[in-house]
């Protein structure tokens, strides 16, 4: 049985070309990095410039109080790919004890007591000063003119504001400011404005004025960022209780401290061998282990069970997932994680022989290298009322309820230019509906510590100082020490199981780019959410239709509860690629919501 072949039809062309390629979620922000490319900046001057776009035109998926993680190679260096460490620790008073003398038992989903210390700017700014080329205000030049000048709010922005509009006009009038300046929530393609953001940036640019470098520019840039007037403004504003998705108000506990001693930085990535290629990660601190586990499983299968095209192919990716996925909740964490044993080549053997013929909607997490049961048991939440809006958070855009809560989702975007750098980077949270704007800043702070438990057993529990056990998820894949593909999605949970497909996809069924994107996607459910309220839907599979009435009733009859998507809505992948022997570049970028676009010559 051979792979399933791609389709004749593609939404849009895989692009090609050798100057450079950007792909992201916004055509503006591939635009942006595209134009910097143009302008002969390398693949992180255009990628950083793309970034404070996002910042500007996906704001409730993104902002620069939320975090990020990438992954990037250099031209100099195409053998040491590295991870850009953009995510925040929890606060020194972010305790256990103090969320339990709240009268809490679960970290929020939306309000300011939720938040990690802002990592995103930081990590962003650090990149450009080490690996970039151009000037910082060049750089955020394209941020600058169109929070100041305006840009048409998306659709989807409009209908995220209108949802939490009561939140705002009852509980966070500085929401209202910015959001909705008039009182109303404005119209999709509206042009909206957000002077404050605009501000910022040029502030930031103006710390650097008298310095001689470009480098000290950025790192003045840094300074004032961390310990100047946006981390007091920060640390003043939720010093005052405000409304969380509990229904309770509370006090963030954030400080001006916490925002000046975080330092962004690079780190090794965890990296695998697959059918000839080197996938490279983030490590345990985040869900990036959960691809290398399910491609260790899957390397043992015959390629035809390795095709999601097809009912034995998407059962066994389904099943290899949830095995990871189970491994993921138990283990992963800001902590000592035995990756050598969970990536090994004995211990993934007896993780594919519990894959059978019917679909498990047991948990069922690994054994320890010496044989011991797991430390700790993840609470499993039935999904009771709340399935519909769990199943929902993988399709398309992100549900978000009322009081502010959304079930995760993100932004993306790849680069690679004509000498070969290449990153993949996924920026996320500081989403306007996480908790109040901040005054002066135009943005709000994000609700990572929510992936936290309040567990002193758990691996991931809320702990000072320590990591939460992000979704941000970016690939880089070489081949003979030379990176040839990156790429990444949205999607909370989803994230590691859309790039699977790709992968698989590309490396097994020799797909193009936009073939593998464009191709009907699929996705547990089956797994521990990483959001509150935290829930999981036992055996729970999501399916595009397009994936066929055989392969879904199949998939049925051997047990899966599936919930049909419709033709295009799940996985906002993106990807460039690079063939090292002769320059070639192409990329791809997902048609699903008409909103992410790739570009490049």
């Amino acid at each position: 049985m051979t792979f399933t072949p791609p389709p004749a039809f593609t939404t849009r062309p895989t692009l090609e070309g050798h100057l450079g390629m950007a792909a992201s979620t916004h055509w503006l922000a591939t635009a942006t990095s595209q134009a910097v490319l143009e302008r002969g900046g390398n693949a992180f001057d255009a990628t950083v410039a793309g970034a404070f776009v996002l910042h500007v035109v996906e704001p409730h998926l993104n902002g620069p109080g939320g975090d990020m993680t990438g992954i990037f190679a250099t031209a100099a260096e195409p053998s040491r790919p590295q991870v850009m460490m953009g995510q925040g620790p929890a606060p020194a008073a972010a305790t256990i004890e103090h969320f339990r003398g709240e009268g809490l038992d679960m970290v929020p989903g939306s309000g300011a007591l939720a938040a990690a210390v802002p990592g995103a700017v930081d990590s962003w700014l650090n990149l450009l000063e080490h690996h970039g080329t151009w000037e910082l205000a060049d750089v955020l030049d394209f941020a600058i003119d169109y929070a100041d000048n305006g840009h048409p709010i998306l659709a989807r922005t409009a209908g995220t504001i209108a949802k939490v509009s009561e939140l705002f006009t009852e509980h966070w009038p500085t929401s209202v400011a910015q959001w909705m300046p008039e009182g109303r929530v404005p119209d999709a393609g509206e042009l909206v404005f957000n002077h404050a953001y605009a501000d910022v940036l040029r502030r930031l640019i103006a710390a650097g004025d008298g310095t001689a470098t470009r480098e000290e520019r950025i790192r003045a840039a840094r300074q004032e960022w961390k310990s100047g007037f946006v981390a007091r403004a920060i640390a003043d504003f939720i010093t005052t209780a405000h409304r969380h998705s509990t229904g309770g108000d509370h006090a963030g506990v954030m400080t001006l401290k916490d925002i000046s001693v975080f330092d962004a930085g690079f780190e090794d990535p965890v990296t695998i061998d697959f059918r000839g290629y080197q996938v490279a990660k983030i490590g345990a601190w985040g869900q990036g282990p959960v691809l290398l586990q399910t491609l260790k499983i899957l390397e043992g299968f015959d390629d035809h069970r390795l095709d999601p095209s097809t009912e034995i192919g998407a059962h066994t990716i389904l099943e290899a997932l949830k095995l990871a996925m189970a491994d993921r909740d138990t283990y992963y964490g800001d902590a000592d994680v035995d990756l050598d044993w969970l990536l090994s080549d004995s211990y993934a053997a007896s993780r594919r022989e519990l894959i059978t013929e019917k679909a498990s909607a047991e948990f069922r997490p690994g054994l320890g290298r010496d044989g011991a049961a797991p430390v700790f048991t993840t609470p499993l939440i039935p999904e009771g009322d709340d399935k519909e809006a769990l199943i929902k958070a993988g399709i398309g855009e992100p549900t978000v309820q009322k009081n502010g809560v959304n079930n995760g989702d993100t932004c993306h975007l790849d680069v690679v230019d004509r000498w070969g750098n290449m990153i993949s980077a996924t920026p996320s949270g500081g989403w306007l509906q996480s908790s109040p704007t901040v005054p002066g800043l135009g943005f709000c702070l994000g609700t990572r510590l929510q992936m936290m438990w309040l567990d002193e057993a758990a691996p991931s529990a809320l702990r000072p100082g320590k990591r939460p056990r992000t979704t941000l998820t970016p690939t880089l894949i070489s081949r003979d020490g030379q990176p040839v593909i990156a790429l990444g999605s949205p999607g909370g949970d989803q994230q590691e199981q859309w790039q699977l497909l790709l992968i698989l996809r590309m490396l097994v069924g020799g797909y193009r780019a936009q073939e593998a994107i464009d191709a009907p996607a699929l996705h547990t459910t089956s797994l521990a959410g990483s959001f509150w309220p935290r829930t999981w839907v036992p055996g729970g599979a999501v399916v595009e239709d397009r994936l066929g009435e055989d392969v879904i009733n199949g998939l049925i009859n051997r047990g899966h509860d599936v919930t049909r998507a419709g033709e295009w809505e799940l996985g906002r992948l993106s990807c460039v690629t690079r063939d090292p022997a002769t320059g070639r570049l192409s990329a791809g970028a997902n048609p699903r919501g008409a909103q992410g676009y790739a570009a490049g010559r």
